[in-house]
């Protein structure tokens, strides 16, 4: 698909999302899917190995494991955005784009994504604590935050930075964003999830350990799935509202062809990944 660039509206916005998801969904999917296998692993052996029963260890154990959760799925969820916004990226600007290439390109930014993601995610929290509305606010003006950090190689706090100025004026079509997409990961879940719940509420009359732990797998799985068909989609259209602010605000449809001129004209220079 050949890209021009140029102001989009919100309606715009989602259907180039769609499109690019649609036409390059194997890169999509792989991308998001190799990151969460090691979620689902550390699941899955939470599933096999936690003990059951009331008693206090065994509940202290659980604690662990789902913080031990939280934190494997901020971690890779962090890896799997990062490559995400790269290969969106590249096939937006009519570059090659490839699952190996969009991770090679994040090597030097992963801590860095890692420790960004935490720090939103700590400062949100807080601010959602204060009556909610201004962890809501934070989230709105860091959602391109990432972006930031990955396609100009900026600091944690540059990024940051960088995102604000970027988000002012369209904060409200980004919430609009969101929330559709909450609502389509919320229903993909429960679409996918349901019938899986269900069956074993059914099944755990019988009380047996063994039928229970299998249908935790399926569930484990079937999360999996639908995390990973959804994923992607929220973060492709806050890459291209990235791309669509910066023509926007700083003309970049404009330094797009000057430096694709400058690029024909001396063939051995590469094109940055957010240039």
């Amino acid at each position: 698909m050949t890209t021009a660039l140029r102001p989009l509206t919100t309606g715009e916005l989602l259907d180039r999302t769609f499109s690019l998801y649609r036409y390059h969904f194997g890169l999509f999917i792989g991308i998001y899917a190799l990151p969460h296998l090691a979620v689902l692993a550390f699941g899955l052996w939470g599933v096999a190995s936690r003990p059951y029963g009331p008693n206090f260890s065994n509940v202290v154990g659980l604690m662990a494991w789902a913080c031990g959760t939280i934190l494997v799925s901020t971690i890779f969820s962090a890896i799997a955005q990062a490559a995400t916004v790269v290969a969106v990226s590249q096939v937006h600007l009519d570059r090659p784009a490839s699952v190996f290439d969009s991770f090679s390109r994040i090597k030097g930014h992963i801590l860095g994504v890692i420790a960004l993601s935490f720090l939103i995610t700590l400062a949100v929290l807080t601010g959602c604590m204060a009556l909610i509305v201004p962890g809501i606010l934070l989230f709105l003006m860091w959602s391109l935050a990432v972006q930031a950090k990955v396609l100009e190689d900026k600091g944690i706090f540059d990024s940051m930075s960088r995102s604000m100025d970027l988000t002012k004026g369209s904060r409200g079509r980004i919430f609009v964003i969101w929330i559709l997409f909450a609502v389509l990961s919320i229903g993909m879940s429960w679409l996918v999830q349901w019938p899986i719940v269900a069956a074993a509420g059914v099944s755990s009359r019988g009380a047996m350990i063994r039928a229970t732990m299998m249908w935790q797998v399926i569930s484990q799985t079937a999360g999996f799935i639908s995390q990973v068909l959804v994923g992607p989609l929220i973060t492709i259209a806050l890459s291209l509202v990235y791309y669509d602010q910066r023509v926007r605000k700083e003309a970049f449809d404009l330094q797009l062809m000057m430096s694709t001129l400058d690029t024909s004209a001396v063939p051995s220079s590469p094109a940055p990944v957010g240039a």
